[in-house]
């Protein structure tokens, strides 16, 4: 599949078939983690695959209350992927600290994403979630208690009737801009 043409049907599912994702399927988002780059090549992730449906649904049941329903979905999702941030390698701790970036959080976005675009070329669906107790989680997988949980992803087969939604972004002339930051300038 072309590349764009996999940006294009990647997006963010909330509907989900009740078919378990094959293990096979799994391993290749599994390595496309592993071969995610990060600064100082650090690796700073751990990656927890939630398949086992009571386990999963305890950790779906994290990321949503009565008050903020907004991750009901999760619970149709047959697996969730863990995110947990690890230390990074000394030189980009430092690097971090001293050009004040969180590198950290760079380089779990960018796993994200392959494990993401690695899913929708496999035709599974997914979703990251930010919103859920920690706390809980780490409970729940044994996750020591000075960790980070970076982010969770829901993933599983896309329902039927859940099409690929056009893209709503910002225009070109909106987002870029060449040597410089006015856009009226650098045209």
């Amino acid at each position: 599949m072309n590349f764009l043409d996999l940006i294009k049907i990647r997006q963010s599912a909330r509907k989900y078939k009740d078919t378990p994702v094959e293990m096979d399927k799994i391993s290749k988002l599994i390595e496309a983690v592993r071969l995610a780059p990060s600064a100082s090549n650090s690796q700073p992730w751990r990656l927890i695959i939630v398949n086992d449906p009571d386990l999963k649904n305890r950790i779906a049941e994290t990321t949503y209350s009565k008050l903020i329903p907004i991750n009901e979905f999760s619970l149709q999702a047959p697996v969730i992927a863990v995110l947990v941030i690890e230390k990074p390698k000394a030189v980009s701790q430092i690097g971090g600290r001293i050009k004040k970036r969180e590198y950290v959080l760079i380089d779990i976005g960018i796993a994200a994403e392959h494990f993401c675009l690695q899913a929708a070329e496999l035709g599974l669906a997914t979703c990251m979630i930010g919103w859920f107790n920690e706390k809980k989680v780490k409970k729940l997988l044994n996750i020591p208690f000075r960790k980070r949980i970076g982010l969770l992803i829901t993933l599983g087969y896309p329902e039927d009737n859940d099409p690929v939604r056009k893209k709503n972004r910002k225009e070109i002339l909106q987002m870029s801009a060449f040597n410089g930051y006015d856009i009226l300038d650098n045209q």
